[in-house]
């Protein structure tokens, strides 16, 4: 098992900091909370370094990174050039969850973009990342600390329980405060491009100038800018089924814990509070989208960890503030029966 190192995350023990930037200079990996979910750390101008990423997620080359920062400067240091717009966002929303693609400057590893001339860039607001960045000196590319395509992380058990002894050391920061990955916003091209939902309200983004929808499916061997575009991405072990309505959710889930499956039955709905039938698992999250979104991932790796074959989940409404939620909730699930 990986070094666990538990530090308060309001206010980092300077040794534990410490620790971990030793660790990023002999290129090694170090796993720590942002305010979205648990990041897999290591130098971002380490090529060697960010292979141990990939290595120990499983993840394909293709995929990129998202190099993370204190502030506008470091991540003008990564940049072939800085569009206007970024400044604005960066002091708009910085430090904050929103991930920028910029063109990548030439010293930066390719690796880190996927081989792509593109670089991802956030400055995260966490205290604990802030430290870690700040002592390190210099960017830290990370992922989510997870294997490629599971759930995200947003406590360090889920760390520890899919990385092992792939990570070096793991800064256990508590519970990650939005509990869903970065916004990202492409700005090439003179627009700005949404090609991942996330934590930053898009509602807020068009505040700071025009919007365009780009979330896509990326194949396998595609050239892509940002991570998180797999058809599949961000799934439980057990078998995730997306249903449209509680009643209907609610019917699958019994006819199949009556064949001898193990269910986990989760809704938004409190009708489904006073109908807890036969042995299935039922998880209620709030029918709020941000606090939805921070229980999402700790309510799936729970229900896996119970041992579950199956998870039938409640789709959730429609609309922009539940964008996020909904493009994990299709990226995991399986076509529903």
């Amino acid at each position: 098992m990986p070094r666990v190192i538990v530090v308060d995350p309001s206010a980092p023990d300077p040794d534990a900091i410490a620790q971990a930037v030793l660790v990023l200079h002999g290129g090694g990996l170090v796993a720590f909370p942002t305010e979205t979910v648990y990041g897999l750390g290591a130098r971002a101008l380490d090529a060697s370094a960010v292979a141990r990423v990939f290595a120990a997620k499983g993840r394909p080359p293709a995929h990129p990174l998202i190099a993370h920062v204190l502030d506008e400067r470091q991540a003008r240091d990564l940049a072939a050039a800085w569009p206007a717009q970024a400044s604005r966002l960066a002091g708009a929303l910085w430090p904050g969850p929103l991930t920028m693609v910029v063109d990548r400057a030439e010293h930066v590893p390719a690796a880190v973009a996927g081989g792509a001339g593109s670089i991802a860039v956030r400055a995260p607001s966490h205290p604990v990342a802030r430290a870690l960045i700040s002592g390190l000196g210099e960017a830290v590319a990370a992922p989510s600390a997870n294997r490629y395509q599971g759930l995200s992380p947003t406590i360090a058990a889920h760390v520890v329980k899919e990385l092992g002894d792939a990570v070096d050391l793991v800064l256990d920061g508590g519970p990650c405060d939005a509990g869903v990955e970065s916004t990202v916003v492409d700005l090439r091209g003179g627009l700005m491009r949404v090609l991942r939902p996330g934590a930053v309200n898009l509602a807020r983004l068009r505040e700071l100038g025009p919007l365009q929808m780009a979330v896509e499916t990326a194949h396998e061997g595609d050239p892509r800018a940002s991570p998180g575009m797999d058809a599949r991405h961000y799934a439980p072990r057990a078998r995730l089924l997306l249903v449209e309505t509680w009643e209907k959710a609610r019917r699958i889930a019994v006819g199949l814990a009556s064949c001898g499956q193990r269910v986990g039955l989760v809704v938004h709905d409190a009708r489904e509070t006073t109908a807890r039938p036969g042995p299935l698992a039922v998880r209620l999250l709030p029918h709020d989208p941000a606090e939805y979104a921070r229980l999402m991932y700790r309510t799936l790796h729970e229900l896996d960890d119970a041992g579950v074959d199956v998870i039938v989940a409640q789709a959730v409404p429609e609309g922009e503030a539940w964008c996020a939620v909904a493009d994990r909730l299709r990226r995991g699930a399986s076509p529903a029966p």
